[in-house]
């Protein structure tokens, strides 16, 4: 097997890889939909809940807890890349979505992989890639002639691009793209890092839900406060008003030759 045909072979299977991951994301989220409504009015009540974080709070899980001390840390980072994107409303769209599929696909693994039972698919297919993919013993009599800097240049063509690999089955505008790649990049070891801490299947399956719920309020709590002022409200007397004050053309210069 010559370098394309395993370039090309490797390319398939990655991307059947993610095809089977995104599979069994949606049909987790397609039972997960059907209660999120009854847990974005539960996070609202949270939300505007006046008790200080320092005092007993029963009514709230651990995972609500680490939650909300995540968000201290990355919302103003979102806020601040969120609203410098004001050329238009597309690439906003597409830093919202891209964001909310990164966080997803990342606490993806970790998520899985605290399931009793159950294997890590990527794991098992990574091992069916080097079984099927290994080298030939025509392969390891190859001689390669190429000179440094041919051998680098063909490396820098294969590499792909990180921001490519990030918008992976997310459309959207591409400045838009680029720029959730960099803020991500800023969050995403606090956002695994405090999935992490969490053992209790509860209070992983809270933290999740309320994360993707809580980015999705703040990116519209975002969009209004760009919104343009609302003009200010006037009436008929007011007008009136304002119109005999001006003075009218000509007047002084009347008074002036009287």
């Amino acid at each position: 097997m010559n370098h394309n045909e395993e370039k090309t072979l490797r390319e398939s299977i990655r991307h059947m890889i993610r095809h089977v991951k995104q599979k069994r994301v949606n049909e987790e989220d397609n039972v997960r939909s059907l209660i999120r409504g009854f847990m974005d009015i539960e996070l609202k009540h949270l939300s505007e809940s006046s008790v200080p974080d320092i005092d007993p709070t029963p009514n709230k899980s651990t995972g609500i807890n680490v939650l909300e001390d995540l968000l201290k840390k990355v919302v103003p980072v979102l806020e601040t890349d969120y609203k410098s994107l004001t050329t238009s409303d597309n690439q906003r769209e597409s830093f919202r979505s891209h964001i909310i599929n990164a966080v997803q696909n990342a606490l993806t693994p970790a998520r899985i992989n605290t399931q009793a039972g159950e294997k890590d698919i990527n794991e098992d297919l990574e091992e069916e890639i080097e079984i099927n993919v290994g080298s030939s013993a025509d392969d390891d009599k190859f001689i390669d002639i190429r000179t440094d800097a041919e051998k680098s240049s063909d490396e820098e063509e294969d590499e792909e691009d990180p921001r490519d690999e990030f918008g992976t089955d997310v459309d959207g505008d591409e400045t838009g793209r680029n720029m959730a790649y960099q803020s991500f990049k800023k969050i995403e070891t606090s956002v695994i890092d405090s999935y992490e801490l969490l053992a209790d299947p509860e209070d992983q399956e809270l933290f999740f839900d309320y994360l993707v719920a809580n980015l999705k309020l703040y990116f519209e709590k975002f969009e209004q406060e760009l919104a343009p002022s609302v003009e200010e409200p006037t009436n008929q007397a007011y007008d009136m008003a304002k119109s005999e004050e001006e003075p009218v053309a000509g007047e002084d210069d009347l008074e002036l030759e009287l």
